[in-house]
């Protein structure tokens, strides 16, 4: 008898054990693997890939008509020490992401949390209005209206009406103040994919929490806000970061849109129009792969401390 059950007793281990094995977990759920296959594909020849290729390329001298030659830490080097204009670039970037990524995120949360009080239609519409720059083809086109540097600018000719300016601005063309205007237009872009996430997040919110919250004490809407519907929408809230952090370190399109690439005194310069210049220009594959790995390291470490922050929302 005694046999037996440890007979049973071993055979019950050597199941658990082949249970626990990566093999016998891959076969167990091999229909989900084949239906995330294609995505992952994708992923890893149009995302990862290119991003270990990067890395890799960036300790090479590489003009995309010859074969890469190594040079270690030259281009980094070069990048950080020698390069005034990436200085330049880094440092508007900086200042995009300091100032726009916080405000464009709450502005995000905050519109997202006034619209989902509206119901049916009227909500829908809200959302649209306040979705529909980000997304519009003709937002340069309108800004360039705006700005333009005579008295035919809708801005200028504001101004000079009531008398606030005697002369037309050349509003992108003055040095001062192109990084201004590129971080106002850079905000009113801002409620893209992140403010239909919170607008998404919102809805799910389970109303059931807010009555157990009012049975503990909480007593106001921003109270309600603070320990009950941000915590429940926390994988919005990751998400909204992420892509705010993404928008906010990309800035290109706009700056070469309005001010032009190179802009004035390199003014409006990024290290997106940066990387652009060196790579889609010059051809000099290296070291635009340094700086978009500059970038990419900037973005996941911020990345990485926002999150952090956010997991402590609630507490």
């Amino acid at each position: 008898m005694a046999t037996r059950r440890r007979k049973v007793s071993e055979d019950a281990m050597t199941i658990a054990e082949r249970q626990g094995t990566l093999r016998y977990q891959i076969h167990k759920n091999r229909i989900s693997y084949v239906m995330i296959a294609p995505y992952f594909i994708l992923f890893f020849f149009f995302t990862i890939l290119p991003v270990l290729m990067s890395i890799v390329f960036s300790f090479t001298d590489f003009n995309v008509l010859e074969m890469p030659e190594f040079v270690g830490w030259k281009n980094y080097i070069k990048l950080l020490l020698e390069d005034d204009i990436f200085m330049v670039s880094l440092k508007n970037t900086l200042l995009f992401a300091v100032i726009t990524g916080p405000i464009s995120y709450m502005l995000c949360l905050l519109f997202a949390w006034i619209i989902n009080e509206f119901k049916g239609k009227l909500r829908a519409f809200l959302t649209l209005i306040f979705y529909a720059p980000s997304i519009s083809g003709n937002a340069y086109v309108v800004w360039n209206l705006i700005l333009t540097g005579d008295r035919y600018g809708y801005l200028n000719g504001l101004l000079l009406k009531y008398e606030f300016i005697n002369e037309a601005i050349l509003w992108m063309k003055t040095e001062k103040y192109i990084l201004p205007v590129l971080i106002v237009v850079q905000l009113w872009l801002s409620l893209g994919t992140g403010f239909l996430a919170f607008i998404a997040g919102l809805q799910t919110v389970d109303n059931s929490l807010y009555e157990a919250a009012a049975i503990d004490g909480v007593k106001n809407r921003w109270q309600e806000l603070w320990f009950v519907t941000l915590p429940a929408m926390k994988p919005q809230l990751m998400f909204g970061a992420v892509m705010q952090i993404t928008q906010s370190f990309a800035v290109a399109d706009i700056s070469i849109n309005l001010a032009g690439n190179p802009s004035i005194n390199y003014a409006g310069a990024t290290v997106v129009t940066h990387l652009l210049d060196y790579g889609s220009t010059r051809f000099e594959m290296g070291y635009a792969s340094a700086i978009a790995t500059i970038l990419f390291l900037l973005m996941v470490g911020t990345n990485k401390l926002v999150q952090r922050m956010l997991r402590r929302v609630g507490e």
